[in-house]
């Protein structure tokens, strides 16, 4: 059975130095007035050393860089935006396992979408996909110029998705880059083919420094074995596992099984407080679609070696990429791997 079925001069330093300190100066954060969130002491100079992951790709020779998305080595290929379904019918789900970064997103309904980022690892096919959405371009122009695969979306938001940045590769655009997978009932049977994808989009970016950086457990945080982001129709649980030191990803209660029957899992999970408010758009069926602000600035808990950090994330515009700070100050460091942002309510 097939598994679908189921600025200034900078001095260099070694490589090693590079990623001990992982870095690049913070912008200020904007004033608080008095309908914000009062940031952490500190959070308002924040800085880090003055090297960014940036500068250790220049030290290495050869297509394996650092990826300042999981903070190892890896190819650096093109950027790929994918949205998977995640309705109870969609799962399981393949090849989530290889993005580098998974973001969890609210939609109509209360119910979620998932959206992987691809650079290190482009598998041979991904799915199940579904439509995008308006603040999808927002979040996505933080790495650049990438592509997004996805199933469609209404006509209104159309053009304002071909206006963006990005390389937009809908099933409808691109039709031979998209297949339907056996076993699987339509609209939760749609899978896509990466490469084709990347072909249609030569000038996709590689990527660059999105705000996060990667190091040893900070001090302090509180033990954590269990945390549920609930929305009105999903929940999104994530367990610490001691002996394989990573947090395992559950839905509705329910396992987050891959293709292949492993569970899903990964050794950071970010919990971003945002606002949501209703978007200009709706979806086929009329109802309202929440808009994700993720620019801006607000509280977060990152979950990392079975402990709760609560940090606070600024993003000044939708060119910049999203920071960490820890109580002080100082940045907010993720353990290596895949990393997931869980967007919340505020």
């Amino acid at each position: 059975m097939s598994p679908l079925a189921t600025g200034r001069r900078r001095r260099t330093v070694p490589l090693l130095a590079l990623l001990a300190a992982g870095s690049l100066t913070l912008g200020a954060a904007p004033a608080a007035d008095r309908h914000d969130p009062v940031p952490p002491q500190g959070a308002e100079s924040a800085t880090l050393d003055e090297y960014s992951p940036l500068e250790a790709y220049q030290q290495v020779q050869g297509p394996w860089k650092i990826s300042p998305y999981t903070g190892l080595m890896a190819k650096q290929g093109p950027v790929l935006a994918v949205k998977f379904d995640n309705a109870r019918r969609a799962r399981p789900h393949h090849n989530l396992d290889k993005a580098d970064l998974v973001y969890v997103e609210k939609v109509e309904g209360g119910m979620s979408r998932l959206m992987g980022m691809y650079s290190s690892r482009i598998p041979k096919s991904l799915g199940p996909v579904r439509s995008a959405r308006e603040s999808d371009v927002e979040l996505l122009k933080q790495f650049g110029r990438p592509a997004l695969a996805y199933s469609g979306v209404r006509s209104a938001l159309h053009k304002y998705l071909k206006n963006s940045p990005i390389y937009v590769r809908s099933h409808g655009s691109l039709p031979r880059a998209y297949f339907r997978a056996p076993g699987r009932s339509a609209p939760h049977n749609l899978f896509v083919n990466p490469a084709k994808i990347l072909k249609s989009a030569p000038g996709a970016w590689k990527p660059t420094d999105i705000g996060f950086r990667f190091g040893p457990a900070p001090k302090g945080g509180t033990p954590m074995a269990q945390r549920t982001v609930r929305y009105a129709s999903a929940s999104h649980t994530f367990r610490w596992s001691p002996a394989k030191k990573r947090w395992y990803v559950s839905f509705d209660g329910a396992p987050a099984r891959l293709s292949d029957g492993r569970q899903m899992s990964a050794r950071t999970i970010v919990i971003q407080k945002v606002q949501m408010p209703p978007s200009k758009y709706r979806d086929v069926n009329g109802a309202v679609t929440p808009y994700i602000k993720t620019v801006g600035k607000g509280w977060a808990t990152v979950l990392r070696d079975g402990k709760a950090y609560k940090t606070w994330w600024q993003r000044p515009n939708a060119k910049s990429g999203t920071s960490f700070i820890q109580k002080g100050g100082k940045p907010m460091p993720f353990a290596q791997g895949q990393v997931w942002i869980v967007y919340e309510d505020a």
